[in-house]
């Protein structure tokens, strides 16, 4: 069923493209009604607007708070034309008929984002009347067309040119999901805020409120669908908020994004210019260096078979020689290190310079398919700790507090005869975060500022260790060991001796620590405490 617009009201906080859209239905006879500063803006463009007030007989009060909540707003959205009660109703009472309604929110979530924001700003700033009006056309999107977003306006036209100034109900029932979706996104921020304000880490009802960036091809899977959706009030730079950079052959998938995400919060662990590689959800490749580029070249090193089709995360910007080297991986390094080619799902940085771009798109043939994303730069002072790391299971979510905990110097000890050098420390520091960001349970192996070997998500942490050490091999002797969980036997510490480890990381706490820190004397292999877990599940 079509229907006509004859007038609309107009009351809008984001004023973009209004007088556009205003005139384009004055052109077409449509009678205007608006409110305070949105009439002033229309009347102002030399459009004919009829003020709220002239309508509802009452004029605008309370420094605007009440101005649409009134029975010939209301009335004239929420009645039904195809009801004879609802249209004598209407008649008795003098309620015209409102067919359009063009309304945005006051901005809230910008609002509370300010760092100088107070409370009262806040509280100024939740639209009452504004919801209001979108949820009753919304609810009346059978004779009512409501629009929330600029984006819509022209649709909205061209909708009234095609089918003689009306519009249909297959576009009215998807503008006004699009209502629905809008006050419901509205109403979380308002709780999260609130909720925040009064400590209430977890509140008996949880809205999370996320905008659609794009399709995507499939999920895990060719046989699932999937799409990606961002958190618009996260503060902090992430993949959700990156700019994905135009020139790629071949679309973001599902699986690229877990392991963008993956890499990206790894990398963003590091203050000094570091370098991850990532395939299936954990790291294959992790160093730090002084130079970006002989970051790169240690990280891509650390296992040259396993970065095939990897993600590549780097913590600054990719210039023309870092991205010369990144593209020319397998004929400079991977060769002859046994791997049997090279080419990266994905690439992130803070930024990519314009010649970089052209390297990257131009010296290989992956180049053209690569998907790039640009962070812009990353701030450590800049962490959101009110975020939740949410887990979904059939039929409920689990919600936690993101681990944001990293290394921390003072909240270390030291049990062991043996005690690590500065360089060790280092190298420690590198297996402690990198073991953070690993599939529990987990062993990781460090020298010289690379991740030389990982051992990741197996069923018992002796099995993890062995496969480290495996992917190791030589290299192992005099390196770093880090482990997410304590150890409950010392069957590990003997391996790791065998291997020719000179220190572990490791957070303490087992019922066996004293058996432990034994074979670690015993073995002349230095132990550190922090005290803190990182089982990644």
């Amino acid at each position: 069923m079509n229907t006509k617009i004859q007038t609309a009201l107009i009351s809008v906080s984001d004023k973009r493209d209004i007088t556009v859209f205003a005139k384009a239905l004055s052109d077409r006879g449509v009678k205007i009604i608006s409110t305070g500063g949105t009439a002033k803006v229309i009347k102002d463009a030399g459009i004919d607007v009829v003020s709220v007030d002239s309508v509802t007989g009452f004029p605008e009060m309370m420094n605007g708070r009440v101005k649409t909540l009134h029975p010939k707003i209301h009335g004239a959205l929420l009645g039904l034309r195809d009801n004879d009660e609802h249209v004598g109703a209407m008649k008795e009472h003098g309620i015209e008929a409102i067919d359009l309604v063009c309304v945005n929110l006051y901005p809230f979530e910008d609002t509370v984002a300010k760092d100088d924001c107070r409370f009262e700003d806040a509280i100024e700033n939740i639209d009452i009347g504004g919801p209001s009006m979108v949820r009753s056309a919304s609810k009346n999107h059978k004779f009512v067309t409501i629009v929330t977003n600029p984006s819509d306006y022209q649709r909205v036209i061209a909708q009234m040119d095609e089918y003689d100034g009306a519009t249909t109900l297959e576009f009215r029932e998807e503008l006004a999901a699009a209502a629905f979706s809008l006050t419901a996104s509205y109403d979380a921020a308002i709780s999260k805020y609130l909720n925040t304000k009064l400590g209430n880490e977890y509140p008996q009802k949880v809205s999370i409120a996320m905008s659609k960036v794009k399709d995507l091809r499939y999920g895990e899977n060719p046989h699932q669908s999937g799409a990606f959706y961002s958190l618009p009030d996260s503060s902090e730079v992430n993949i959700g908020s990156a700019k994905f950079l135009e020139g790629g052959t071949t679309d973001i998938s599902f699986n690229n994004l877990l392991d963008a995400n993956a890499a990206f919060e790894l990398v963003k662990e590091f203050e000094e210019p570091a370098a991850v590689v990532v395939k299936h959800l954990n790291p294959c490749g992790c160093s730090v260096d002084s130079d970006i580029t002989k970051a790169y070249e240690k990280a891509y090193l650390g296992d040259v078979v396993s970065a095939f089709g990897g993600i590549i995360a780097l913590n600054r910007n990719v210039d023309l020689e870092l991205a010369t080297v990144i593209m020319e991986s397998y004929a400079r390094f991977g060769k002859a290190n046994g791997a049997l080619g090279f080419f990266a799902e994905v690439i992130i940085a803070p930024e990519f310079t314009s010649d970089a771009l052209e390297a990257i798109r131009t010296m290989k043939a992956w180049g053209q398919r690569v998907r790039l994303i640009e962070t812009g730069p990353i701030d450590r002072n800049n962490l959101d700790d009110k975020e939740y790391d949410v887990r979904c299971i059939v039929g409920g979510m689990l919600l936690q507090k993101r681990d944001l905990s990293g290394w921390n110097p003072d909240e270390l000890t030291y049990p062991t005869k043996l005690k690590p050098t500065d360089e060790q420390l280092k190298d420690l520091r590198i297996a402690w975060l990198t073991a953070k960001h690993v599939k529990s349970n987990t062993i990781t192996l460090v020298k010289d500022g690379r991740l030389i070997g990982v051992g990741a998500g197996q069923m018992n942490r002796v099995e993890s260790g062995l496969i480290a050490f495996k992917n190791a091999g030589d290299k192992s002797k005099g390196s770093s060991m880090g482990s997410d969980a304590f150890f409950p036997f010392p069957d590990n510490i003997v391996n790791a001796a065998k291997a020719g480890v000179a220190c572990i990381v490791q957070p303490g706490g087992s019922k066996k620590d004293d058996e432990v820190i034994a074979a670690a004397d015993e073995a002349g292999i230095a132990m550190v405490f922090t005290g803190k877990r990182h089982f990644k599940h």
